[in-house]
């Protein structure tokens, strides 16, 4: 019987063509089983269909020992899930063991996001006075008024930008793709920096028309986005956390407080499954509340 090395191979194939995952998410799979991989070798163990119960107990206390946060533990426990689903779908092994693998059970945490003043501060800045600064106004612009993932806002190219139709076209996780308006501030600022900051910055690089550039004329990455942000934030004195994601969340919750329907927001996030976007309802009780009080016909006090 092949040995856990060779069904991984086989699983990070599925990862990457059937299931058409990210490659962080990828890697993050693989990252959780080469560990548990470790854990079996020193137990003696090679063949995934070894694995019991008693093991993935003995795993999880490995796990415990070694102060790892539960929301880690949560995660490792989902790619071993992930793992042995694939591994009986294709007739590899019969048995399940993580049938009955309980993970740490986690609060419910709610999106982190930022209110109108706080992305106006952050925005305002930004010096706009140079090609980099119109380039991080319009990034930043674009991801409040699309909600766009980081990696989305990465690949995006000049040709997504719908501008005579003020849209974008966005190819989101699994090269799906989805329609999102684009507001006048953002139009405003991505038509400064294609006109005034872009072409300083593509220095004859072959880039494939990305529409976001670094200071070396290559394709800006995830870890340039979050380096700005940073710098940003502290320059514009702001003491929450703010990470990309932060302004997708924002977008979203902004939207719904502002009245939109929910399924309108699901369509524009790019989420399958309108519990994913059901979330951001619940972020702020007393505007819910309030909401309740002044348009429900029996909400009010007699």
């Amino acid at each position: 019987m092949p040995h856990a090395e060779h069904y991984l191979q086989d699983f990070l194939n599925y990862l990457r063509i059937e299931r058409n995952l990210a490659k962080n998410t990828q890697e993050a799979y693989m990252d959780d089983l080469a560990d548990f991989w470790a854990f079996l070798h020193v137990h003696k163990t090679q063949d995934p269909a070894e694995v019991d119960h008693r093991l993935l107990t003995d795993y999880a206390r490995d796990l415990k020992q070694r102060k790892m946060a539960e929301t880690s533990v949560a995660r490792h426990f989902s790619s071993l899930r992930a793992y042995y689903k694939f591994l009986i779908m294709e007739g590899f092994i019969e048995k399940d063991p993580t049938q009955f693998l309980d993970s740490p059970r986690l609060p419910a945490s709610l999106p982190k996001i930022l209110n109108v003043e706080d992305i106006e501060l952050l925005l305002n800045a930004i010096d706009i006075d140079s090609p980099l600064g119109l380039r991080d106004r319009a990034l930043f612009e674009l991801m409040y008024a699309a909600g766009m993932r980081v990696s989305e806002v990465c690949d995006l190219t000049i040709e997504q930008i719908l501008v005579d139709e003020d849209l974008i076209l966005v190819r989101g996780k699994g090269n799906k793709e989805r329609i999102v308006p684009l507001g006048g501030e953002a139009k405003k600022w991505l038509s400064e920096y294609l006109e005034h900051g872009r072409p300083s910055l593509k220095k004859g690089y072959y880039n494939e028309g990305i529409l976001f550039l670094n200071n070396r004329g290559k394709p800006l990455q995830r870890k340039g986005i979050w380096f700005i942000l940073k710098k940003l934030a502290e320059k514009a004195g702001l003491k929450k956390p703010v990470s990309p994601h932060t302004f997708r969340h924002s977008f979203a919750t902004h939207l719904l407080e502002g009245g939109a329907d929910l399924r309108i927001v699901q369509e524009m996030l790019g989420h399958v499954d309108i519990s994913t976007t059901q979330i951001y309802t619940h972020l702020d009780s007393s505007y819910l509340k309030e909401v309740h009080s002044s348009f429900h016909p029996r909400a009010r006090k007699r």
